[in-house]
């Protein structure tokens, strides 16, 4: 899933910050494949994403002079009670990405983007602008088709589908506990304590599951931590800044392509035109989403 920062874009975003951009959304898009390549199962893949970066983000906080001790107990209790709704996060994607579409699960994963706008109204006390009623209203059509197609095919993919938007519930209450953290830790600092407190409940969910918690393979585990949460989040935390809703929408559009042919290269899985036309009519709301958003809300990464 994306992460998104509270900065003032600049004036002047250079050709590097859009090969970030680009590179930080390729990198997540490649995260459901690696959990389906796991074989220490999904929940206990999410809880090696989390554990094996940690000794790097301790360092890039400390290079970016980002404290990692010294705060208050409330501070660090948002930021522990943030880091395991991203492990519940983790965990309900991870589990959904096994049982459906990889495509799907890019698409329902990001839906939390499309839950914080609408809480942003209702925080707001205003009416929704014309892109918001459209990014909804788009939304709930093309999830109506891939949902409905899902289930034509199997209730298991259904059930995929659903785990993945329940994933989509949890990052919006994550974002909503670590956008006013964000200055007193910085994005490294915050990314470490939410992964460290994460990764116990992602080992209780893996065992509770009755999942192997020891890979035989480590490559892939490996590469998920290193594709999602070193290069993917360090790219998006150094380029989203830089660029409006608008571009930032577009570049989201990446995530579910790379993984739709990552499902047909690597597992087979086909395409038909319905689930295009509700993939499009999705990724399309998640665009005006962006557009519609009258701020960026934190760093929020996933």
């Amino acid at each position: 899933m994306a992460t998104y920062r509270r900065e003032t874009k600049t004036r002047h975003p250079d050709s590097f910050h859009f090969v970030a951009l680009m590179g930080g959304n390729l990198a997540l898009a490649f995260g459901p494949w690696f959990v389906r390549l796991a074989d220490s199962g999904p929940v206990s893949a999410g809880l090696w994403r989390l554990v094996l970066p940690l000794p790097l983000l301790a360092l890039l906080a400390r290079a970016n002079r980002q404290p990692l001790t010294g705060f208050g107990w409330g501070s660090l209790g948002a930021v522990a009670l943030a880091g395991v709704l991203f492990a519940l996060d983790l965990a309900s994607w991870h589990v959904g990405i096994e049982k459906t579409k990889l495509g799907n699960a890019s698409l329902f994963g990001n839906s939390g983007s499309l839950i914080l706008m609408v809480w942003g109204m209702v925080a707001a006390r205003r009416a929704p602008r014309w892109a918001e009623v459209a990014a909804m209203i788009l939304a709930l059509a093309g999830s109506a088709i891939l949902m409905g197609r899902s289930l034509e095919i199997d209730t298991s993919t259904l059930v995929g589908d659903l785990f993945c938007v329940l994933a989509g519930f949890f990052y919006f209450f994550y974002i909503l506990l670590i956008q006013h953290a964000r200055g007193r830790f910085g994005s490294w600092s915050l990314l470490f304590h939410a992964s460290w407190t994460g990764a116990p409940v992602l080992l209780v969910c893996a065992l509770w599951l009755g999942e192997p918690v020891w890979p035989h393979t480590w490559w892939p585990v490996i590469g998920l931590a290193i594709a999602s949460q070193v290069i993917g989040q360090g790219l998006l935390v150094y380029a989203l800044g830089h660029f409006s809703p608008l571009v930032i929408g577009l570049a989201l559009l990446s995530q579910p392509v790379v993984s739709v042919i990552a499902g047909w290269a690597a597992f087979g899985e086909t395409i038909g035109v319905v689930d295009g036309l509700g993939m499009v009519l999705v990724a399309v709301s998640l665009v005006l989403a962006r557009v519609g958003e009258p701020a960026r809300t934190a760093d929020a990464p996933d």
